[in-house]
């Protein structure tokens, strides 16, 4: 096994893009980040590829490893084709080990693998931060309610918008579902509104809920940055929301539509299968200590 460490993102996305799109869905974050890596366009906060960790494992056969961090995120790998090489784990953990790595993202089994085999090396500990699952989606559901309309997040929501993805963030990182307190700058909130990919839900004139689309695959598309406020809730607000962004992008022309969802949540969870979105695998997200 050869482990090769990459300082040029453009090398390590022509070594490992074709290997990635054989589980485009799979790998969402891994893909979608080393093509915004590769394009160059974003460098806002972790976007910026001059301070990732990009390496590979290889054998006579080609890349059985591929391994990225965009801190201060969890390090994301894929085994190809799923197949899961303890030898090639061995590899990776031998060559990272001057590396500090807060945790791993990624499929179930891999995850665990990796993880064990990490912690051991460097006497640490690991535990679940968030199972998750990955879905996809090529076609909604017409029996889905649709109510109001979705517009572009704009200028004009800035007096509620930096609480509300506080309170997602929040959600996401504590299990907390009341709106926070905003903790960034202007410059945050507005990056989000200039980035053009979140969407408002609007009924009789009054924002209910938002859903946005995140990393752009070749023929997929990510979806996130689902939240309702909490009196809004349990009105079928965020579904519509949802169903409705998934197919504006599936009229773009995109194949599918993919998102994460925390197995804690069986609302989200049911939310989105009565949408059409169905279980591609089980990902975990660890935390070393």
């Amino acid at each position: 096994m050869q482990f090769k460490l990459y300082k040029d993102v453009h090398e390590f996305y022509n070594d490992t893009y074709d290997v990635l799109l054989r589980h485009e869905s799979q790998n969402m974050i891994l893909l979608g980040n080393i093509i915004i890596g590769h394009e160059g366009k974003d460098k806002k906060e972790w976007r910026d590829p001059v301070n990732w960790l990009m390496a590979t494992v290889s054998d006579e056969n080609g890349i059985r490893l591929t391994a990225l961090m965009t801190p201060p995120f969890n390090l994301t790998l894929y085994a190809t084709d799923n197949i899961i090489d303890s030898k090639a784990v061995n590899c990776l953990v031998e060559g990272l080990k001057d590396h500090e790595i807060p945790g791993v993202t990624t499929e179930k089994t891999l995850a665990e693998c990796f993880a064990k085999e990490y912690t051991a090396r460097k006497g640490l500990n690991f535990n679940i931060t968030m199972s998750q699952r990955i879905y996809e989606l090529d076609e909604v559901n017409p029996d889905i309610k649709q109510f109001g309309t979705v517009r572009l997040l704009d200028e004009k929501d800035m007096h509620y918008f930096p609480y509300w993805l506080e309170a997602f963030s929040a959600a996401k990182t504590y299990g907390k579902t009341d709106m926070s307190i905003p903790q960034q700058d202007g410059e945050t909130y507005r990056y989000h509104i200039s980035a053009k990919k979140l969407y408002i839900l609007e009924v009789d004139g009054m924002p209910v809920s938002m859903a946005g689309y995140t990393r752009v695959l070749p023929t997929a598309i990510g979806i996130a940055y689902v939240y309702t406020p909490p009196y809004f809730r349990g009105k079928g607000y965020a579904t519509s929301c949802v169903a409705q962004i998934s197919k504006m992008a599936l009229d773009k022309g995109f194949s599918r539509c993919v998102l994460y969802t925390d197995l804690q949540n069986p609302v989200s969870n049911s939310i989105y299968q009565k949408i059409g979105y169905k279980a591609v695998c089980d990902s975990l997200m660890l935390k070393f200590e």
